[in-house]
């Protein structure tokens, strides 16, 4: 395995209520790589990105983060660092997005509200918009859930299905966000039905097809 991988996962399979998921899967994603995951729905293609953010763990097999094991639990080492986009985006339906943005930004406190504004405007939204988030359109809704992403400068983001709802100018803002944050040296792992999308972003891509990862020479 490369000693410049972000994320690395070693032999790891994954079953629910005794259910096989997924199955000796190894992979690893390089500082400034964008890797594509397809599949068909239910393939497991989600399960895979909660694996890697922390937020599922597997039943066997080992995942890597900057080398160093994630391990469950209260008191596990988790990863500590990387931007989460997955399913849809769900926020307190009362605040504000600005304010929404804010109170997760508290948990680490790691960034400004300049910063927060910054990152907002980089999304396409007014960071003055006062109106709560349950007025929001299902685009507006995805916009928010990328800033929430990629706002506190994450190592690695995963992305799941990010552009639904987006309109064209939402999706070239998408395509910019991918371009500056890869010239950053950050990291992408991008789950998306949308073929042109993954020949547009990715760096190389992998299908999930029956439980196993197989990188793809052609899409």
């Amino acid at each position: 395995m490369s000693s410049e991988a972000i994320l690395r996962f070693e032999n790891i399979s994954k079953n629910i209520n005794r259910t096989e998921i997924l199955k000796n899967i190894n992979f690893e994603v390089e500082r400034g790589e964008v890797v594509g995951i397809i599949g068909k729905n239910g393939s497991g293609k989600t399960t895979l990105l909660k694996l890697a953010s922390g937020l599922s763990y597997p039943t066997k097999g080992e995942i890597y983060f900057f080398d160093k094991k994630l391990e469950p639990g209260f008191v596990g080492r988790l990863p500590q660092n990387i931007g989460v986009l997955i399913e849809t985006p769900s926020f307190i339906s009362n605040l504000s997005g600005f304010d929404n943005l804010y109170y997760l930004s508290k948990i680490r406190n790691i960034i400004s509200k300049d910063d927060i504004t910054e990152t907002i405007k980089k999304v396409g939204l007014d960071s003055n918009n006062k109106n709560p988030f349950k007025t929001y359109s299902l685009g507006m809704k995805q916009r928010l859930g990328i800033a929430q992403a990629i706002m506190e400068n994450p190592d690695l983001i995963l992305f799941d299905e990010p552009t639904n709802a987006l309109d064209d100018t939402g999706v070239e803002i998408f395509a910019n966000i991918i371009s500056e944050y890869k010239q950053k040296g950050k990291s992408f792992i991008l789950v998306s039905h949308n073929m042109d999308e993954i020949k547009l972003f990715c760096d190389k891509v992998y299908k999930i097809d029956n439980y196993t990862l197989k990188l793809q020479d052609k899409i």
